[in-house]
């Protein structure tokens, strides 16, 4: 499998988190859910997060998302806050549960964003998705006639509808079984590599997070904090063989040791 680095559009970083910290109320007590979180993506690159439960991971999602508020620090995507990004259409978010309206098709779940934005729907982008995400012929198929990864597909086609320049996924395919998430993150590469929008990838899955990473944010225990930043040197389009390349499974092994050490937490 050739390696080098990651195709990019400029080094310039399209996300830039800076020394973020973030408490909640829990039960009278505080927690800290990160501790001065600091993380970095260039315009064009898939970033993947990694760790354990409770890390802060979709904490982190939530505040790039503008969801939430950070307690200290700053976040900058795109020259943007996250809130006017969002308002701007050009942030898109998927979610492990898809969250499609059940009474709508699978074109008209699509059109969504642009009806929340006040825009007119743009149907041959529409189009377009439904044939990147592999649904052609299911476009008036509700929700409930779909399997699990064909929602997911509905979800991400959504999340790309008003051509973000940034684009979350928070496990998106946590749900699915191991065959089809496999399937899946095939799939996303594919749907990634056709426009290249900055992407952050929450995942648990140290495979899945190699596999679609440029780099790997390793985050340890709460209080959450990025324990290791791992760069994957693999050109794309990257083949299904390459999990089981023996650079494949370094990469992967250190994830894990990182993951594991008794010095992270």
């Amino acid at each position: 499998m050739p390696a080098g680095p990651p195709e990019v559009t400029t080094s310039e970083p399209a996300l830039h988190v800076i020394g973020v910290d973030r408490e909640f109320d829990l039960r009278g007590e505080r927690v800290r859910a990160l501790d001065h979180v600091s993380v970095e993506a260039p315009v064009g690159t898939f970033i993947s997060l990694i760790g354990p439960s409770g890390c802060g991971k979709s904490t982190l999602l939530r505040l790039l998302a503008g969801l939430d508020v950070p307690d200290s620090g700053t976040i900058d995507l795109a020259g943007e806050t996250p809130e006017a990004l969002r308002r701007a259409g050009r942030l898109g978010v998927a979610f492990q549960d898809p969250a499609l309206l059940p009474w709508r098709s699978v074109r008209r779940n699509i059109a969504l964003p642009f009806q929340v934005l006040k825009r007119p729907v743009d149907h041959a982008r529409i189009e377009a998705l439904i044939e990147l995400v592999g649904l052609a012929g299911f476009e008036e198929a509700r929700p409930g006639q779909l399997s699990g990864g064909m929602r997911q597909r509905v979800a991400i086609a959504r999340a790309l509808a008003t051509e973000p320049d940034v684009l979350l996924l928070d496990e998106p395919f946590g749900a699915l079984d191991e065959i089809l998430r496999k399937q899946m993150n095939i799939e996303l590469q594919r749907i990634w590599l056709d426009r290249r929008p900055t992407t952050v990838f929450v995942t648990h899955a140290i495979e899945e997070a190699v596999f679609l990473a440029d780099t790997v944010f390793v985050m340890s225990p709460r209080p959450g904090r990025i324990a290791e930043k791992v760069t994957v040197p693999f050109t794309r389009p990257r083949h299904p063989d390459l999990v089981r390349t023996a650079d494949f499974h370094a990469i992967a092994d250190h994830v894990s040791s990182v993951l594991f050490s008794g010095s992270v937490g």
